[in-house]
């Protein structure tokens, strides 16, 4: 899995990779040219007291080293910039798949995974990218030119470093091996940890309210403990392995300097090679040390790229149509038959709603919580598609209609008020990138908010917190309308969104919003009979399924379900 995702996001760097790996060749022929060329300045310089060898040889060392430090830092720069492209690349489709999926997949994968996939788990293939083109690569090099170069000069001292390599080989792949296993249990401890500290930051008040403080810090305690477990256990194959190593390494250098003594006391070889061989075996000790850090985040890697894979494969529920059509009509909204029942459900959220509405009508859905008036406005966002019937924009099934055109027709404002980080005008102009300070100025006007964004200490520079976090509840909601409003579309859906509002402030938004909204399609959700009474139609949910439909005061009259939510709101029966 790991080898193919680095092999499919590197293959647009192969010419940064081939140079990459070109310059660590030259890096590593001239590293192994120095021990023997340092041999000779032993043998034949210092112990034969030629001068002008040792001369030679020094500034020919040199050079040598010169070429080896250049072509390291080539290869080191070529490698990084394919790597770090690597990661942008790999970020940013994770982040266009995420984009694509629908909210039950969204909900089925997890948010908190999918930020962790997004982030961490790009990072660690990237980390293992870089390593692998700026380490990894020149390891079996080292290892093979150092065996070949002492082979050169003595044979029976260069089975020391053939028997050498095969032990180093071996405890990497045993610590690999287990640290698979235990990086397959970090990556999900990390997950579960993301939510439970998202979910306590973003709930801070419902658990102070219900005085479940303990019971969160004991939970977060549970998995923070798990993590630091599973973490120990791959902190302990780190702290045997290197020691394995140094001791291995150890031991090969005595073996050397013992066996090569013996050979230079009988006159076989000279004192230089054995510096030469201590000078490879330290060589190979360093490849495969390196080796060892790339291989130890191998695993953790392997298990990123799994976890990667996953969402990269997952295919989005709602694809758009090849061909799309365009519509036929503007601002026309039709719910035909539609029928929608949850992944896993037994009984339809909605069943048989039919519903019409058109430029200059205002429509409105009420019912107690749960009877589907939400998941109507999602099926007309296409946010999912029907199970039976259908949903048209523009006289046009949403499941055929071009996606830009249902995205600029119709205009949400969501049940959940949600701001971003950044400036009011910024905020704003999500909805239009083009509009005018005036025209934002406007749409604040409508939606009661204009007093609220001049107090604040910039106006419409002021910074908003992400999330809206520094505005109160009803703040978010005029804000998220004047967004809407921004940018004008042709049909308006309205979902719930003045529930925090108190009720003057309310009616003096929905008068403005008549008159803003006087030309366009307008669909309002709402549980208050005030925010739904002065529609054209409302149309009654119980339970999924339409019980009533027509103007206020005729429902009154007809539908015992809207009459009993009217009069459990106090609203009069008789109310104009």
């Amino acid at each position: 899995m790991l080898i193919s995702l680095l092999r499919r996001y590197l293959r647009p760097y192969r010419g940064m990779v081939v140079l990459a790996g070109l310059l660590q060749l030259v890096e590593v022929v001239a590293m192994l040219l120095l021990p023997t060329l340092n041999a000779s300045v032993i043998d034949r310089g210092v112990v034969a007291g030629d001068e002008g060898h040792i001369l030679w040889m020094g500034a020919l060392m040199v050079l040598v080293a010169a070429a080896a430090a250049g072509a390291g830092l080539g290869s080191v720069l070529c490698g990084a910039r394919a790597a770090l492209a690597l990661g942008r690349d790999l970020r940013a489709e994770v982040f266009h798949r995420v984009q694509s999926l629908s909210a039950q997949q969204v909900e089925r994968i997890g948010g908190s995974s999918l930020t962790t996939r997004s982030t961490n788990d790009v990072q660690q293939v990237e980390t293992v990218a870089l390593d692998g083109l700026t380490t990894l690569a020149a390891v079996p090099a080292i290892c093979l030119g150092s065996v070949a170069l002492a082979l050169s000069q003595d044979v029976p001292l260069s089975f020391v470093l053939l028997a050498f390599i095969p032990v180093i080989t071996v405890l990497v792949w045993a610590a690999q091996r287990r640290l698979t296993a235990v990086y397959g249990r970090i990556q999900p401890a990390v997950d579960r940890l993301n939510r439970i500290v998202g979910e306590q930051v973003s709930g801070a008040r419902v658990v102070r309210a219900f005085a479940r403080d303990a019971h969160e810090r004991e939970r977060f305690g549970r998995t923070n403990a798990e993590l630091l477990g599973h973490s120990l256990r791959a902190g302990r194959l780190f702290a045997v392995m290197f020691p394995a190593v140094s001791l291995a390494s150890g031991a090969g250098t005595v073996a050397v300097v013992w066996l090569g003594a013996v050979r230079v006391d009988g006159g076989e070889i000279g004192i230089g090679t054995v510096n030469a061989f201590v000078e490879y075996l330290v060589y190979i000790t360093w490849s495969i040390t390196m080796a060892t850090f790339v291989f130890l985040v191998v695993p953790r890697a392997s298990v990123s790229a799994r976890r990667i894979r996953e969402v990269l494969d997952t295919v989005a529920d709602l694809t758009p149509p090849v061909p799309a059509r365009p519509g036929r009509t503007r601002g026309t909204l039709l719910l035909r038959g539609v029928t929608y029942r949850y992944p896993g459900a037994e009984l339809p959220s909605v069943h048989g709603v039919d519903l019409r509405a058109g430029p200059g009508e205002t429509v409105a859905v009420i019912g107690s919580t749960g009877s589907g008036k939400t998941t109507l406005l999602n099926l007309v966002l296409r946010g999912a598609d029907v199970t039976e019937g259908a949903v048209l924009v523009n006289g046009v099934d949403v499941r055929e209609l071009d996606p830009a055109e249902l995205t600029a027709t119709v205009g949400v404002v969501p049940q959940r008020a949600h701001l971003f980080s950044g400036t009011v005008a910024a905020n704003l102009r999500f909805g239009d990138p083009d509009a005018t300070d005036a025209e934002l100025w406007r749409a604040l006007g409508v939606a009661q908010a204009r007093e609220l964004v001049e107090n604040l200490p910039g106006g419409l520079a002021a910074e908003i917190a992400g999330g809206g976090a520094n505005l109160s509840g009803g703040q978010r909601q005029r804000l998220t309308i004047a967004r809407t409003l921004v940018r004008r579309p042709a049909v308006y859906l309205f979902d719930d969104c003045f529930s925090a509002l108190d009720p003057d402030t309310e009616a003096a938004l929905l008068a403005a919003l008549r008159a803003e909204t006087a030309a366009a399609t307008v669909l309002v959700v709402a549980q208050r009979v005030s925010t739904v009474r002065h529609a054209d139609r409302i149309v009654v949910l119980d339970d999924g399924r339409v019980v009533g439909c027509g103007p206020h005061e005729e429902l009154l009259a007809t539908c015992e379900t809207y009459r009993d939510i009217a009069s459990s709101q106090h609203a009069g029966l008789g109310a104009p």
